[in-house]
């Protein structure tokens, strides 16, 4: 069984989460059932944008990298907290050991400026929310900054904004699966 950790920071984006929630959940229902999701955060209780409550699975300190395969991590809004919870120490050593171990790394929009923070994106090819502010952050962790939709490179996905998330959701369980399986997927889904 393929593990996928679905890392959430307060002010995270609920529908930018759901994408990974359902793929991976479809996968496991209708694909070829090798996929679970699991959700972390720094408490139990997070606050999404729009103050919706969710209770994750797991704290960041009880997370054991090698139990996961991937990690998935949506972007979140300014004036909800995520930067609070997304630059955190905790939160970005969480993002290092998954990229140590060599493990994939999926976020949408926002969600890449943390992976820049901690220094995973440095020297590599990304892209986040198509707004300058977002960009120019994201060149400043030394990420090479691409003009289009959906980048990856070595392992790791970055994309624009919320239209991206059920390519990147996608994109990561055909990273986890294979190609025609997430096409069947993506066709039973209707996408």
């Amino acid at each position: 069984m393929k593990k996928v950790l679905l890392l959430l920071a307060g002010g995270f984006e609920v529908f930018e989460a759901s994408v990974f929630i359902d793929v991976i959940g479809w996968n496991l229902v209708h694909g070829d059932n090798s996929t679970q999701l699991f959700t972390c955060g720094l408490r139990k209780e997070i606050k999404s944008s729009f103050d919706q409550k969710f209770i994750v699975d797991f704290l960041i300190d009880e997370v054991e990298v090698s139990d996961f395969d991937a990690l998935a991590i949506p972007g979140g809004f300014e004036k909800y907290g995520y930067y609070n919870d997304s630059y955190n120490d905790s939160f970005l050593e969480l993002i290092r050991r998954f990229r140590a171990n060599d493990k994939i790394i999926a976020s949408i929009c926002v969600g890449a400026l943390p992976l820049g923070k901690s220094g995973v994106l440095k020297g590599k090819n990304g892209t986040t929310y198509d707004s300058s502010v977002s960009r120019e952050a994201l060149k400043g962790f030394g990420v090479n900054v691409i003009n289009q939709p959906i980048v990856m490179d070595d392992n790791l996905i970055t994309s624009w904004n919320p239209y991206t998330a059920i390519s990147v959701a996608l994109l990561l369980l055909e990273s986890l699966t294979t190609k025609a399986n997430a096409g069947n997927v993506r066709k039973l889904m209707g996408f």
